[in-house]
């Protein structure tokens, strides 16, 4: 996508004679040659989605698969039941996503438009908390749901969503929301608005690009975490997407065609989401960035 955008601008210039600086030309090369080095795994996934396992890993590598293992696809799919694996994934992403758009908005107007004691240290407090690594409170988070009988269930991988939405959801919403005007919100109050009437009908009309660019980090999150699931999760009806793929992969050997299969399949959403949503992604970080 980014090759294609530069050589449509490049093209653009040579057509109406515009001259291209030699530095403007150094970097659409760095452009064009970090755009390949991104998109070489990727390709090297789909080549090896239709391999046979002896193909994949030869030397020197061959590109083109010789026959066309389509039926890796259909084998990866029904050899595991990703079906009940896909709904799992959609119920976890469908409570955690509500959660964090719920709690990360109601959590970032407070730090943004109400005023209230110790309101910048409790912030500093929170963006303290994004330093420490995950694994410093596993084994506690562990503990803790353990105590509560939560392990093999929803509950661990969904409840934490429902009680702030993240630091990091927190304060991006929260620099978007501290762009907007305060004259609107002084004006909904001169007409009698209450502080949740202000965020419900001027601050998130107003954040959508913002809300947007949660809701996808979120959902890509949620799709792509293999650590909590296979933490808190016992059952194989309960296992998500993530932990499906690994079921391709034993101690002895592993099905790396159907492996490359079933994660390009996985992938493909990920793929569309960002596709369509791509104009309000690049558009809430710049806002954010340039308001914050």
């Amino acid at each position: 996508m980014a090759d294609s955008t530069v050589a449509v601008r490049v093209n653009s210039a040579l057509r109406t004679g515009k001259k291209i600086s030699p530095a403007r030309i150094l970097v659409y090369l760095i452009l064009i040659s970090g755009s390949a080095v991104m998109i070489f795994p990727f390709l090297w996934l789909l080549r090896s989605s239709l391999m046979e396992n002896s193909q994949i890993f030869i030397f020197p590598p061959q590109w083109i698969p010789e026959p066309f293992m389509w039926s890796n696809f259909s084998e990866a799919l029904t050899s595991v039941p990703f079906g009940q694996y896909f709904i799992n994934t959609m119920t976890i992403e469908l409570f955690t996503v509500s959660g964090v758009l719920i709690t990360s908005i109601m959590s970032a107007y407070s730090f943004a438009r109400l005023k209230w004691p110790g309101r910048d240290f409790v912030f500093a407090l929170l963006l303290g908390s994004m330093m420490l690594p995950y694994a410093v409170t596993l084994i506690p988070t562990f503990m803790l749901w353990k105590s509560m009988g939560a392990l093999d269930s929803f509950v661990p991988l969904t409840v934490p969503a429902w009680f702030g939405g993240g630091a990091f959801n927190i304060f991006l919403l929260r620099q978007f929301f501290m762009g907007i005007p305060k004259e609107l919100d002084e004006a909904a109050y001169m007409d009698g608005a209450r502080p949740f009437t202000v965020l419900w009908r001027v601050i998130l009309p107003l954040a959508k690009p913002a809300l947007i660019v949660v809701g996808i980090f979120s959902f890509i999150d949620v799709w792509n975490d293999f650590l909590g699931p296979i933490i808190y999760l016992n059952s194989n009806e309960k296992f998500t997407l993530a932990l499906g793929l690994a079921t391709f992969k034993g101690l002895y050997n592993a099905q790396w065609g159907f492996l490359m299969a079933a994660s390009a399949t996985i992938v493909a959403p990920i793929l569309l989401l960002f596709f369509f949503a791509q104009r309000y992604f690049i558009e809430g970080i710049t806002l954010t960035g340039i308001k914050g």
